[in-house]
């Protein structure tokens, strides 16, 4: 077998291109392909109103909001970016070594009038585990611009426990 038998327009038409003609008319594993693209987008898009998706309640995704975590040796900070959304919207517990952030964004116009939308509304929460003691009469948030930023001082023992090591060469 040559290279030439594994291009499908140099078998039997000589070196000649191929149409315009849609790839999928011809190849059924591109025809494949596009329709799983396809079944995957339809998924995390959403199946409709009214119908849960993977995303989670109200369309926000497992992941949302994004959150960013610094560890020092003093403390945690949990950095959160929540747009659209006001102080009023949001809740912080914290709860066993477990910081939950929940709230809902609400749409600002009814739906008559839309005919499609990338935004998501609803309820969300998201559940952070901490791994390590903090100073809960002390921990501290702060809501600036659709940022929550919350610092959660790390008890004495937990500053205690943390070890460097160090790394040789």
């Amino acid at each position: 077998m040559s290279v030439r038998d594994l291009i499908p327009w140099g078998r039997n038409n000589g070196n000649q291109m191929p149409s315009l003609l849609r790839d999928d008319d011809r190849d059924p594993f591109l025809s494949l392909h596009r329709e799983v693209n396809r079944l995957f987008d339809d998924v995390f898009r959403g199946f409709g109103p009214g119908l849960p998706s993977l995303r989670g309640a109200g369309g926000f995704g497992a992941g949302w909001p994004s959150v960013e975590i610094s560890d020092t040796d003093k403390d945690i900070k949990v950095t959160a970016e929540i747009p659209g959304l006001e102080e009023k919207d949001i809740e912080v517990f914290l709860n066993d070594g477990v910081l939950t952030l929940k709230g809902e964004k609400r749409s600002e116009t009814e739906d008559k009038g839309k005919q499609f939308s990338e935004r998501y509304y609803g309820r969300f929460e998201r559940r952070i585990p901490l791994g390590t003691e903090v100073k809960e009469d002390q921990v501290d948030a702060a809501f600036k611009n659709g940022v929550l930023t919350i610092t959660l001082p790390k008890t004495e023992k937990a500053q205690s426990q943390v070890k460097r090591i160090a790394i040789r060469s």
